[in-house]
């Protein structure tokens, strides 16, 4: 039974593991952080694993541990890094302008509060409906339409703030 069980676990942390690294990135904005998220994640999932197997909706549970890991974490100040300000970095050939854009909505997102950022991932990036947001992040579906409307709403003032500079900067160098 447990050999079963066993299998049963590296069967879906395998199938899974991939796709939670890029949400935890895309939350964390750091590749080693995005993977102690997962693996802090995998481990509450693995911990509850018998009760989950009565639910059909594991996909789900992970993703709201995952979310909840992530604001929890957010709330302690110590654990994440502190930016100085940003770099001032040279204009890129234009075959890297889809690099530098994913670059610059990775750290948009880093600026959003943890939860506005949450269900912004959630929404435009898992794609998942209004509903399954609400169900993640343990809220109502007017709480997921207002957090993704606000954080959107930062994220075009951001990106209307960056366009003005540089073509400041274009302009006056």
């Amino acid at each position: 039974m447990r050999d079963r069980r066993d299998e049963e676990v590296t069967a879906f942390v395998r199938a899974r593991y991939g796709p939670l690294l890029r949400t935890a990135f895309l939350l964390c904005g750091d590749h080693g952080k995005a993977e102690d998220l997962v693996q802090a994640t995998l481990a509450k999932t693995v911990a509850a694993w018998p009760r989950l197997q009565r639910s059909e909706s594991i996909d789900h549970y992970v993703q709201r541990v995952l979310v909840n890991t992530f604001v929890t974490s957010r709330r302690r100040r110590s654990w994440w890094e502190q930016p100085f300000g940003r770099l001032v970095e040279s204009r890129a050939p234009d075959e890297y302008a889809g690099v530098e854009q994913r670059d610059w909505l990775r750290r948009a997102l880093d600026g959003l509060p943890a939860r506005q950022r949450a269900a912004v991932v959630l929404r435009f990036y898992e794609d998942l409906s209004e509903q399954d947001t609400a169900h993640a992040l343990g809220c109502s579906v007017g709480t997921v339409k207002s957090l993704s409307s606000r954080g959107l709403q930062t994220l075009r003032q951001r990106w209307v703030e960056t366009d003005a500079a540089a073509e400041h900067e274009v302009r006056y160098a």
